[in-house]
């Protein structure tokens, strides 16, 4: 059994997706940020950085157990443990890894930005948060011409699709107000009817 420690947030999600979509049993604890909770002595002697995801896996590798924090590293592992998720064709594994990276080190730390303008800094400024916003499109822009002759981001369904969905469903309201990113819609529409990711975000 799989423990994982999330939160509402695209990276918490990015994990438990992938989590349901490799059909690896786990259960959840919700560690509320806007509480502090991460930063219980509790949650800090899994992960010191004090940041959520993190999983604790009981039946690791050589069934020694394992505790994994950073989203991007979970999507890999559960993808490596379940067998499923990571192509096996070289050149579209290392698709899957690209947009894997894409998720985590562009589009989610440029969703992070919108938030940190918009509610948590204390001077705020409307063109600072559009610059912000206009900056996570560009990101979904890449993402939307890809989609455009492909039915998934590394051309077969993959951690790649299942790390970037939670971006683009917690900027859904950015995304329809730009109004020129169909295949992206197309796509997301698909992820949200998958009944392993619906049941994720609803956790």
């Amino acid at each position: 059994m799989i423990d994982l420690y999330t939160f509402d947030t695209s990276n918490g999600l990015r994990a438990a997706i992938v989590l349901e979509e490799c059909g690896l049993p786990f259960c959840t604890h919700r560690v509320d940020l806007a509480k502090g909770e991460q930063l219980a002595p509790e949650f800090l002697a899994i992960n010191p950085a004090g940041a959520i995801p993190a999983i604790v896996d009981s039946a690791g590798p050589d069934g020694k157990p394992l505790t994994l924090t950073q989203s991007g590293a979970i999507a890999i592992y559960a993808a490596e443990k379940s067998g499923r998720f990571l192509p096996r064709d070289p050149a579209r594994r290392a698709l899957a890894l690209q947009w894997l990276m894409f998720a985590v080190t562009d589009c989610a730390p440029g969703s992070a930005m919108i938030y940190y303008e918009s509610a948590l800094l204390p001077e705020k400024s409307a063109a600072n948060l559009a610059f912000c916003e206009e900056r996570l499109l560009r990101y979904f822009r890449v993402a939307d011409a890809t989609l455009a002759d492909r039915e998934w981001l590394a051309g077969e369904l993959s951690i790649a699709d299942f790390a970037v969905y939670p971006v683009c469903a917690s900027r859904r309201k950015l995304i329809d107000a730009a109004g020129n990113l169909a295949h992206l819609t197309r796509w997301m529409a698909a992820l949200a009817a998958r009944p392993a990711v619906a049941k994720a975000m609803a956790a």
